[in-house]
């Protein structure tokens, strides 16, 4: 026999009170006896009623419920983004979908109109990018949107982020002063993901023309996010001469140590490696890996706090907000 839907009228039947008295209750409004409070809470308890979220959010044309769309789960760096985004929604009581969408342009725009048609009250955007199409349905919906992790150059919507080009900068003076001139450059793709054929590409430019090394585009590679790619492209590296290297992205990294290892190249001692994102990753092989630090929990959090104060109309000073970050110097690069 099919379970039938308990409602706040059976609530409030068996309980003897109005219904306005077991919304007070459910809602935690203090305006309540504590004798009636209790006699509502072991009716329902009794009964097993679950607040219908759905019709809450009819009655007050809010759901109390936030979209994220995430390029992939499954990469520590994202991962841990979504950790401080759902931290900060727990706390102002808003739920979380998540949503995976694999790297891909057609399938985000797929998953937001999903999101959309499930009348979230906001969307926080974590991908590399930001597609035209991305951005055309976002200006179409009156949905609040804020970018973690992302960078939006025209600066048109909420973002969260480090400051990528003093970051990269930094890491490859360093490697300089450790007197490296081969240095490679190694991320995602450049020519469509502003932070690394923006940002990071400019720093790293800036360094090396800082001492007067000639920018080499042979030194520059684009590759997948993946463990295998940069695997892969350590042969390239190898090829052009390179003795450190810069990546983009903690799996890239991890892959080419383990590609230079495989041919037995002692890490730092003969070749250093630094990586972007201090996700956990970056600790847990050995050695443990040289990295820019971005607060990635932090990031996630205050993206979130940012859709809380958009999604409640609330005044914001300040909508693209750059956290600090520092380096670490772990094992895959030598003492300067």
């Amino acid at each position: 026999m099919e379970k039938q839907t308990i409602t706040i009228y059976d609530v409030a039947r068996e309980a003897n009170v109005s219904m306005a008295t077991v919304s007070r209750v459910v809602n935690g409004n203090p305006n309540v006896k504590p004798t009636t409070r209790k006699k509502v809470l072991e009716v329902i308890d009794r009964l097993d009623y679950r607040p219908n979220a759905v019709a809450r959010g009819l009655a007050s044309k809010k759901t109390t419920t936030v979209g994220v769309i995430i390029p992939d789960v499954t990469n520590l760096y994202f991962s841990s983004l979504a950790r401080g985004i759902d931290d900060i929604a727990t706390m102002y009581k808003y739920n979380i979908i998540l949503a995976n969408s694999d790297q891909n342009d057609i399938k985000e725009v797929q998953v937001l109109n999903t999101l959309l048609a499930k009348q979230v009250d906001g969307i926080i955007y974590m991908g590399h990018k930001i597609s035209d199409e991305l951005r055309a349905e976002f200006s179409r919906s009156k949905t609040p949107v804020v970018l973690a992790g992302t960078v939006d150059p025209d600066e048109q919507m909420g973002s969260v982020n480090i400051d990528y080009e003093a970051a990269t900068e930094q890491t490859i003076a360093q490697l300089i002063a450790s007197g490296h001139e081969r240095i490679a450059f190694v991320s995602g793709s450049i020519t469509q993901e502003p932070i690394n054929g923006v940002y990071r590409l400019k720093g790293y430019k800036t360094a090396l023309e800082n001492v007067g090394i000639a920018y080499d585009e042979s030194l520059v590679f684009e590759t997948a996010y993946s463990f295998t790619a940069g695997e892969e492209v350590y042969n390239k590296l190898a090829e052009a001469g390179a003795t450190a290297v810069f990546a983009g992205d903690d799996e890239i990294a991890v892959g080419i140590m383990n590609g230079a290892l495989d041919h037995f190249v002692k890490i730092p001692e003969e070749f250093e490696v630094v990586t972007a994102n201090n996700s956990k990753l970056s600790e847990m092989v050995r050695p443990k890996m040289s990295t820019i630090t971005q607060p990635l929990y932090d990031i996630g959090a205050v993206a979130m706090r940012l859709l809380t104060k958009l999604m409640n109309k609330e005044d914001v000073d300040e909508k693209t907000i750059i956290l600090p970050h520092h380096i670490a110097n772990r094992g895959t690069t030598k003492e300067v």
